[in-house]
């Protein structure tokens, strides 16, 4: 059934979406990727830095995050504003975002104004030129975006907890955005060193997808591109060394902008490093049996069957630089105490860990995989994003039909295995609680004031 479903799906696909794809290291160790998709008149380009938050030092945490801020503040030929201002004018959208592993920047664009794209982001891979000034006024944008995004808000504040929680190493544990301390105290030459160490052809990956001539658009790249001089890179920080087993912690902390707590129950757990490590495979269909969709355990039996969550979610990172972790968030419902909604959704767990899932349940997750695989190639910034992300992370683009087989591949017995690593010894739980408001004063104290 799950073969002819794909078939189906497949051969639905218009014939374009088969076109070729075709790639280039070139001297200076920029790998360029190119897929032709000729469905409509556009195309997406998207640069990968390997660089992120786990890269950094302690001090300077948020210190990824701030030069991506920084590398639209202009160069010499395109002086700051300009570069938004261009796409803009092409008809294009561009935006970037930076991550644990990465940092990224991307553009959708008609396909005859890609060479313009590649222009501009060739000229601000190796001539950043911002001011003191910018930068000064650039922090105190990223400042408000942590309030606004990590410290106003109880997802954020539940995901920062939940990496000082989980991990150890500095690396490990730091926020994305950084702590608001380090954010009073980067420095504009902060900023400078980092771009100047780690922004170089050797250390991307630039992808193009889109209504494309595939070589003639790796020779426009290779020209643009061709000539920025690679640069020797420092040594980065260990991520392997990260205990997987220690003794359970809880963290709780509290949030004036939810009525309900937030729960993230958080497992250190492995990340796929070579094709035969059946373990990550058999974590991420785990997930997929836990949460994603309404026939998924937490949703069929929290939060529809006995009601005790209002929702419930996993997420796992098969794919990742550094040791990642097997998620579980929720949210109890009204009236529902934490630890009870915690054992419920633990008990889930350790049910698959006892008895094993159903061929029947298995397959069903494996048929919407393959549906969502199919319908992802839909989007030309998927299917770019999937290959960045791939070789950004230390594999290749075309392994990406290989992971998805082995996915298709796990068996019952691996997900009960994945279960059972779920264990005490490598948990830590985050609880973010309502906060309560302040008391009033009372009447006696008022007047005395």
């Amino acid at each position: 059934m799950l073969r002819r479903i794909a078939l189906m799906l497949a051969f639905a696909l218009p014939a374009a979406s088969w076109a070729q794809t075709l790639s280039e290291t070139l001297s200076n160790g920029l790998k360029i990727i190119v897929k032709e998709d000729h469905r409509a008149p556009v195309a997406v380009s998207q640069i990968w830095y390997k660089i992120g938050s786990v890269d950094e030092k302690p001090g300077k945490s948020g210190l990824s995050h701030a030069l991506e801020h920084m590398m639209f503040k202009g160069t010499k030929d395109v002086p700051s504003g300009e570069f938004n201002r261009r796409v803009s004018e092409l008809g294009g959208q561009n935006n970037a975002y930076t991550s644990r592993n990465e940092t990224v920047y991307y553009e959708n664009v008609a396909a005859a104004n890609l060479p313009e794209i590649l222009k501009l982001e060739a000229d601000r891979m190796h001539n950043l030129n911002f001011s003191d000034k910018e930068f000064l006024n650039e922090m105190n944008v990223i400042r408000e975006e942590r309030r606004q995004r990590t410290e106003d808000t109880a997802d954020g504040k539940m995901w920062e907890q939940a990496y000082l929680a989980a991990f150890t190493q500095p690396s490990m544990r730091a926020s994305v955005i950084g702590y608001m301390k380090d954010l009073h105290t980067l420095k504009a030459d902060d900023l400078r060193a980092w771009y100047k160490q780690y922004y170089a052809p050797n250390n991307a990956v630039l992808v193009i997808v889109g209504d494309v001539d595939a070589k003639q658009t790796l020779q426009t790249a290779a020209k643009l591109f061709g000539d920025i001089p690679a640069k020797a890179q420092p040594p980065r920080n260990k991520l392997h060394t990260e205990p997987y087993l220690r003794k359970p912690v809880t963290v709780k902390a509290t949030s004036p902008v939810t009525h309900q707590p937030l729960i993230a129950i958080n497992f250190r757990v492995p990340k796929l490093q070579k094709f035969d490590d059946a373990m990550p495979f058999a974590l991420d269909v785990l997930s997929d049996i836990l949460a994603g969709n309404a026939s998924s355990r937490f949703d069929k039996n929290l939060v529809r069957g006995k009601q005790t969550a209002l929702n419930a979610g996993t997420h796992y990172d098969i794919i990742s630089r550094e040791m990642p972790l097997f998620s579980v968030i929720a949210m109890p419902a009204e009236g529902v105490k934490t630890d009870t909604l915690i054992a419920q959704l633990r008990q889930e767990i350790k049910d698959i860990a006892d008895n094993g899932v159903s061929e029947k349940e298995l397959q069903r997750v494996k048929t919407q995989a393959a549906v969502s695989e199919i319908y992802a190639k839909d989007s030309m910034s998927s299917q770019a994003s999937m290959m960045g992300r791939l070789e950004a992370r230390g594999f290749q683009y075309t392994d990406e039909q290989e992971i998805h087989r082995r996915l298709q591949a796990v068996s019952a017995q691996e997900v009960q295995a994945a279960a059972r690593m779920l264990t005490d010894e490598r948990m830590s739980t985050v609880i973010i609680e309502p906060q309560k408001p302040a008391a009033a004063p009372s009447k006696k104290a008022a007047k005395r004031r």
